[in-house]
């Protein structure tokens, strides 16, 4: 899959996606012509965004109504400047510490999603997540692409593991958040998680930063996420990003001196 950037009335490719899922919206045939997808009311498969408005919420590949009738949301629909920040990280590379500094510098508590191998490789990590305020959503056991998982049971085993996982960790029960990996989803997955209580949480701003051996720069990473943000963003960033350990101090401070404030995904 090919992340696709509208610049000067033409799409650019920049990358291959991962595990945030498709970041904007357009697909190339197989004969090579670029088509621009159309914004469904609902859509099983891979999460969406199309950027259209600088400071603006972009439109999903399914729209607030529809995903809020499964308890889902990718964006707070408000004009307040509020910003809702997660990470997701299925494995500790020595960065989550400083990234816990930072949040504590600028008192904000994140959501971070985890998959079975973090929390059993760094549940020193995890305590540490759940004692300074954070939310540890859901993730899954293995992170497979769960919209090709098919019964309820296969469905509640992946997200029923982690959460006993966790509470081995912690002592603790797990909150009722959950993030599909690689934003890939089914309506049949939306109702599987709420009939299990659970939030299913997407996001609205995200880029290109969880190729470990290729980072953005600095100035890629500000260029996709000072324009972008928007009132009531759910902001996805990954964990395992050199970039992002190095630049949160100040992405944080760019926005908060553009007024907005941070809140828990619990707030929302």
């Amino acid at each position: 899959m090919i992340i696709m950037v509208k610049k000067k009335g033409l799409f650019k490719a920049i990358g291959m996606l991962a595990t945030a899922g498709v970041l904007a919206f357009s697909l190339i045939t197989g004969a090579g012509i670029l088509r621009e997808k159309a914004v469904n009311t609902s859509a099983d498969g891979n999460w969406g965004l199309s950027f259209q408005q600088e400071g603006e919420a972009p439109t999903g590949n399914a729209t607030p109504e529809y995903l809020q009738q499964f308890n889902s949301y990718y964006a707070d629909d408000t004009k307040e400047k509020v910003l809702y920040l997660t990470f997701d990280a299925g494995y500790e590379n020595g960065h989550t510490a400083k990234i816990l500094d930072t949040l504590k510098q600028h008192k904000v508590k994140a959501a971070f999603f985890l998959v079975g191998n973090y929390i059993k490789t760094s549940p020193e990590m995890v305590r540490r997540m759940v004692k300074e305020g954070h939310l540890v959503g859901n993730h899954t056991f293995t992170h497979p692409d769960m919209s090709e998982i098919a019964t309820k049971e296969a469905f509640q085993k992946e997200l029923s593991q982690l959460e006993q996982e966790y509470q081995e960790v912690t002592g603790k029960k797990m909150k009722k958040y959950y993030r599909p990996p690689q934003g890939k989803y089914s309506e049949a997955n939306l109702k599987m998680a709420k009939e299990m209580g659970y939030k299913t949480i997407f996001w609205s701003l995200a880029y290109v930063d969880w190729y470990e051996s290729d980072q953005p720069t600095k100035e890629e990473a500000f260029e996709k996420l000072i324009p972008r943000v928007h009132p009531g963003a759910i902001v996805l960033l990954h964990s395992t990003s050199k970039t992002n350990c190095e630049i949160l101090d100040e992405l944080l401070t760019k926005w908060e001196d553009m007024g907005y404030q941070f809140r828990s995904l619990e707030e929302l």
